[in-house]
Parts: structure tokens; sequence; C-alpha cells
């Protein structure tokens, strides 16, 4: 399996990409953990939002896609209006179409929109927003660089 390795340089790049594609109002954002972490607290940052969550999945085990996707720990979202939804990539979309699904049970009267660093042209879903396609597996820097220092 071809790999490519994200640095923070390009995850800064990429955020601020976001933030400029992103034309919609939000109340909440929800990052899927873990992938979606790093971005969700950014952005909750640059858009003074103070309501940053995370919801859990198991879709992965580290580079095996497993049969199905688990989502648990579902964030209180009984104020909000409209949430935003982070994940660090659409790689199938089963993650996304899971959360989608869950969250849209929980929580039917709020508006769900989603945005992520990649996507893949072959997901089930597409985000509403993303910076860049993505072709091969990434190994982004939150994953690989403690393991690597020495």
């Amino acid at each position: 399996m071809e790999k490519r390795y994200y640095p923070y340089e390009d995850f800064l790049a990429d955020a601020k990409t976001l933030t400029q594609k992103i034309e919609w109002e939000f109340d909440a954002i929800i990052a899927i953990a873990r992938g979606g972490l790093s971005l969700a607290q950014l952005l909750g940052e640059y858009y003074n939002i103070r309501e940053v969550y995370s919801i859990n999945t198991i879709g992965y085990d580290h580079t095996k896609k497993l049969e199905s996707v688990e989502v648990f720990n579902l964030p209180e979202l009984k104020e909000a209006k409209s949430v935003l939804i982070i994940d660090d990539i659409v790689d199938s979309g089963d993650t996304l179409v899971e959360v989608l699904a869950v969250l849209r049970k929980e929580y039917p009267k709020v508006i769900f929109k989603t945005a992520s660093l990649f996507y893949k042209k072959s997901a089930k879903v597409a985000p509403d927003w993303y910076a860049q396609e993505a072709d091969k597996w990434i190994e982004f820097f939150w994953s690989e660089d403690l393991l690597s220092a020495p």
C-alpha cells in the first residue's frame, strides 16, 4: 500500500483552505475521534466556538478496515441548531454515513454538515467541504511523529 506522510505545515494550510470554503454558520463542532480532533480544536479557535465535542467510532484496526462501524459517546446537543462534523479523511465513507445516521436519529431537528481534510472519490458519501482528494493512505503527523521521535 502506497503511503503519504502529511506534516503539520500541510495541515495548517488545509485548515486555512477549509475556513475559506465553509460558508455556513454553525453553533457547535463535533470531531470524529481521533482523526478529527486536531482540526476540530483548531476550527473551534478560529470560529470562536466553545461548543467543541467529540464522538467516538471504531471502523479500523490500524490499517485494516472492519466489517462495521461502531459509534459511541454521543455529545449532548439539545441546544444546538447547526453542527459541523469534522474528520481527517472520508475514505470509504462508512464512518461518516454511520455517524450521520446515529446523530440524525438522536437529534432530528439539528442540521449537520461535514468537513474533512481529505476525501476519496470512491467513498459512499462526500463531505460538504474538504481540502484535498486522497489517492493513497495518509500517514498524519499526529499519528506518526511521536512514534518516530528519539
